[in-house]
């Protein structure tokens, strides 16, 4: 069924059908252009421009496709454009004449957008819980495992923190990720149903019955700006950007910590995969498969800004383009965040190797500039001191706790007996406000 074609005088290209065709893509749409239909007729009714029993046979109509389509009965598949024509033809083919009254009052222009604005409030819903699950993990995951470890920079053993924290710091940039989610959904919180193809109608339909029925604050303000409006796909893609960035991040971090040179854990065998070649082999695909994907979503957010970009107002077939990307984002970040819960709830935290390596890399050498400073010392005396220590620790292979008291005195006579506990690994976690690490922070 094609929805348009009265003032032409051939028929469409086979070529330029498949080309226009966008029925394989936003198909996924099809719970969200049947609730809006639904609403739609509801108000129509409600308005007088159907009858009652119009309103009931098409409503009827609508929510048995929406059974057969969930219950397998009736395939998304056929030669149609898009999902609009799909449904509007079964709805047809069941209620005769009638369903050609369906489409009064509006276009595909605001029904696509506010079908994808209902796709989208209700996917990154599903997506907040996934990444509150995840959250969840990797807490547990620190408090099952609370050892002392070395924090790094530029990859260097730098200060002594602990396991729990440094997960820690993944669940702050995920409760930023779930906040740049739940603004982009309040910004888009509007139905831009109604707005027709970009000039409203001379119908004296009612904009707010729609967008309560549809679970909206509110209608849009601006008809032209409604149906040219793709603003939120951006701001959520980009959203989705950070997400993967912060999941390629801690993606590096495991796949590093379990590479012989550095054990702190162990990946389970259901996340890793082998070489056909090396029998050793315990590869960590998982890991490198959500930073390596992180393109995928990337490339969507550059392609929905390059569509957008001297786009001019309103509706446009580039428009067409946009739930590609989008449906490939939105599917790419979905799995990698469900990957990495099934990888942090599975990998074994190594302590020993965890231990083993805070004797490396001076990793206490701040604190014994710390306590030099509270001994009176300038801090950068004090830094220069304690850089002599660490040149004497390197070239006679000890550790600075493991230095005897004559040796460190002979740096700088403020230094007593005391050191040791000040600088012992135990206790730094417990001084200044080092004590937070310990703490419990939600």
């Amino acid at each position: 069924m094609k929805l348009w074609g009265g003032r032409f005088n051939k028929d469409t290209n086979e070529l330029m059908k498949r080309f226009n065709n966008s029925f394989y893509v936003d198909k996924r749409l099809y719970k969200q252009d049947i609730r809006g239909s639904i609403a739609h007729v509801k108000m129509l009714g409600r308005v007088n421009i159907l009858r009652k029993d119009e309103v009931d046979k098409i409503i009827n109509g609508l929510e048995e496709i929406m059974m057969e389509i969930e219950d397998g009965r009736l395939k998304l598949e056929g030669d149609f454009e898009d999902i609009h024509s799909f449904v509007e033809s079964k709805l047809l083919q069941r209620i005769g004449e009638v369903a050609k009254k369906l489409h009064t009052s509006r276009s595909r222009n605001d029904q696509v957008a506010v079908d994808m604005k209902m796709f989208v409030k209700d996917e990154i819903s599903a997506l907040i819980s996934k990444i509150d699950v995840l959250i969840e993990c990797l807490k547990k995951k620190g408090k099952e495992n609370e050892y002392l470890m070395p924090g790094f920079t530029h990859l260097q053993p730098a200060q002594v923190i602990t396991f729990r924290y440094h997960l820690m710091a993944y669940v702050e940039m995920l409760k930023r990720d779930k906040k740049r989610l739940l603004n982009a959904i309040s910004l888009l919180d509007e139905s831009p149903l109604g707005s027709c193809a970009l000039a409203g109608t001379t119908n004296d339909i009612d904009r707010d019955f729609t967008s309560k029925e549809l679970g909206f604050r509110c209608p849009t303000k601006n008809y032209l700006d409604s149906v040219s409006d793709r603003d939120y796909l951006i701001e959520i893609l980009s959203a989705f950007s950070i997400i993967m960035m912060h999941l390629s991040r801690l993606s590096e971090e495991l796949i590093i910590w379990c590479t012989p040179q550095f054990r702190f854990v162990t990946l389970s065998d259901e996340y890793s995969t082998g070489s056909s070649l090396m029998p050793q082999k315990k590869n960590p695909d998982s890991l490198e498969l959500i930073r390596g994907k992180i393109g995928r979503v990337y490339g969507s957010l550059i392609n929905i800004l390059t569509i957008l970009k001297a786009l001019p107002l309103a509706y446009n077939k580039d428009m067409q383009e946009d739930k590609e990307c989008f449906f490939d984002a939105l599917d790419t970040v979905n799995i990698c965040i469900e990957v990495m819960i099934g990888v942090v709830e599975t990998m074994k935290v190594n302590k020993e190797e965890m231990l083993k390596s805070i004797d490396k890399g001076y990793i206490n050498a701040t604190e014994v500039a710390d306590y030099l400073v509270k001994k009176g010392v300038p801090f950068r005396d004090a830094h220069e001191i304690v850089g002599r220590i660490v040149l004497y620790c390197e070239e006679k292979g000890r550790a600075i706790e493991k230095l005897d008291l004559d040796e460190l005195k002979s740096f700088s006579e403020k230094i007593e007996e005391d050191i040791y506990e000040y600088i012992d690994y135990s206790n730094i976690l417990k001084k200044g406000n080092k004590k937070y690490i310990l703490m419990e922070v939600e």
